[in-house]
């Protein structure tokens, strides 16, 4: 397997999370403290700041974080789009654009805000509704050194079909990605 080759401003749409080694993108109540200490590849979070001209969350997403100005670290700026079906309520902030819609709508929408940069998808429910309907163009994971064992799963569907991937980095598409990992001791 080769090196993951630069993330690339074409308009895309992409799911973007960062998970733990067992499939949780958050932690229970959408918390992420576990992400702390955590080390990504040089370079990661300018890759994404530069490429991405729009964010897609949900609502209980935004309910957890709801600083639109914080998206990685406050170093990318752009517009911020909250699907939710209850746009009423939910308190104004600048960036930010609540949508009551058709996900594919709401896509449209925030790929229109985006310019021609990519728009990121950061919600588990809403990447797997993108999916269903074949509008998603990757899904970009960086598996976190963790287990959490709780949480908001990248993907749940229960009784649904398996969706077959292939792997863009290397020349061999449908191969399993190998990790290794060592537990840390507790301390004490």
């Amino acid at each position: 397997m080769q090196d993951m080759a630069p993330q690339t401003a074409g308009g895309k749409v992409l799911w973007h999370f960062t998970m733990s080694l067992d499939g949780f993108v958050a932690g229970p109540g959408h918390t992420t403290e576990w992400m702390y200490g955590i080390k990504d590849r040089a370079g990661l979070i300018d890759e994404y700041t530069s490429t991405t001209g729009a964010v897609l969350g949900g609502r209980d997403g935004w309910e957890a974080y709801p600083d639109a100005t914080a998206t990685y670290g406050g170093r990318w700026q752009g517009a911020t789009f909250v699907l939710t079906h209850h746009p009423e309520d939910a308190a104004p902030s600048a960036g930010v654009t609540f949508l009551s819609c058709d996900v594919a709508e709401a896509v449209a929408i925030a790929r229109a805000a985006a310019g021609g940069k990519n728009v990121e998808v950061l919600s588990p429910s809403i990447g797997r509704q993108l999916l269903e309907r074949g509008l998603l163009d990757e899904i970009d994971i960086h598996i976190a050194p963790v287990l959490l064992g709780d949480g908001i799963r990248l993907y749940d569907n229960p009784g649904g079909r398996p969706v077959p991937l292939t792997l863009m980095n290397g020349d061999a598409g449908r191969v399993t990605v190998d990790v290794r990992y060592r537990p840390v001791p507790s301390p004490g």
